[in-house]
């Protein structure tokens, strides 16, 4: 946990939204550096057992974070805090069976949210589709999601030694440092919509990918590729954050 924190490196100035506190071993490693902060923890009788344990700086939520309201629980943070300005930032053990959710909300809430940064742990096979790069076996649309949002950096390995009770998988800590879309595209539901049909199909042609991807149907998908530049013989599977904007773009101006 001491690493975990370290990774973390809460300044004395920062708020802090923690998912899944638990039982409180990392709440109060952040509690003790950080100005203020929001513990979300699904399961009452955690949150009723952490409640006692916290130093004034914690507040503790019971609630299913991704029923959470960011912007309001930012604004919150900030108005206890008495800092309007402080930097926002996520921690956690993200619950395995709802990590992919959960990352995709944070994607799609930073900047509204005003949140800076996100260090979370994963399952290490959900980390690996994080940070995944064009081409890999691990590229998917959670890497096209988080390129298109966050810089991804993979900062330290979790063995199962390291939980009571011992897990059967492995784990790792992913950072996330949210970042304005160096391009964004022109139908944002409508790239998202693409690129997890494409995926359903990465191993087929691009061509034969979009004749069978919903977002296409209704339009011929050779002069789609062309329009986009894009050789059709192509995978998905190889396509980057650059090249699924250029065919989400032209789909879109196609529709229009």
């Amino acid at each position: 946990m001491r690493k975990v924190v370290a990774v973390i490196d809460p300044a004395p100035g920062d708020l802090i939204v923690e998912i899944g506190a638990g039982r409180g071993a990392l709440t109060l490693g952040l509690a003790a550096r950080a100005r203020r902060l929001l513990a979300v923890e699904l399961d009452p009788a955690l949150a009723r057992r952490l409640q006692p344990l916290v130093p004034a700086n914690v507040d503790v939520l019971q609630a299913d974070f991704l029923d959470v309201d960011l912007t309001e629980a930012a604004a919150a943070l900030r108005r206890a805090s008495e800092q309007p300005a402080g930097a926002l930032r996520i921690a956690g053990n993200l619950p395995y069976v709802a990590s992919a959710p959960i990352l995709l909300r944070l994607l799609h809430a930073a900047a509204p949210a005003g949140i800076r940064d996100a260090v979370v742990m994963l399952q290490r096979e959900v980390a690996e589709r994080v940070v995944a790069s064009a081409g890999s076996r691990a590229y998917g649309p959670l890497a096209v999601m988080t390129a298109l949002h966050a810089d991804a950096r993979w900062m330290l390995d979790v063995p199962p030694g390291a939980f009571r009770p011992v897990p059967r998988v492995r784990s790792a800590i992913v950072s996330l440092r949210f970042r304005a879309p160096a391009r964004t595209p022109v139908d944002p539901a409508g790239f998202e919509s693409l690129v997890r049909g494409l995926f359903t199909r990465r191993r087929k042609q691009v061509v034969n990918a979009l004749a069978a991807c919903g977002p296409a149907r209704g339009l011929d998908p050779a002069a789609v590729c062309r329009a986009a530049a894009l050789p059709p013989t192509r995978r998905p599977g190889a396509l980057d954050l650059p090249e699924l904007i250029d065919l989400a773009d032209v789909l879109a101006a196609l529709r229009r």
